[in-house]
């Protein structure tokens, strides 16, 4: 039989007893989770919608703004997971701005 057993803040731990023997079993995995707050850029793609966290430069996309950013949250994640947090994420807060520039609006082939 397992339970699960919440502990202080956000620290969990598993409890395994084997009430079948007279042996028990215990193991304790601790867990921290910690809400880290990150950037999306949207903008409106061809056919799709493009999702991109500068933070970490990933990307990811999908059909409504909705999807866009829930399957780039997903794509945070697992980078995250597998990669660690990258060093300076969090401690500071991120400005985006957006600029002008002069053009002399020539278009160039797009690239694909």
């Amino acid at each position: 039989m397992k339970a699960v057993v919440a502990a202080v803040a956000f620290y969990f731990f598993l409890v395994s007893v084997d009430f079948d023997s007279t042996q028990f079993i215990y193991s304790a995995v601790l867990t921290q989770h910690i809400m880290m707050e990150f950037t999306a850029v949207i903008k409106k793609g061809e056919k799709q919608f493009v999702a991109l966290c500068p933070e970490v430069d990933v990307a990811s996309q999908g059909p409504t703004v909705e999807k866009a950013l829930e399957n780039l949250k997903e794509a945070v994640e697992l980078y995250i997971e597998e990669m660690g947090v990258p060093e300076g994420i969090g401690s500071g807060q991120t400005i985006v701005s957006h600029f002008e520039v002069k053009t002399d609006a020539k278009t160039s082939p797009s690239v694909g």
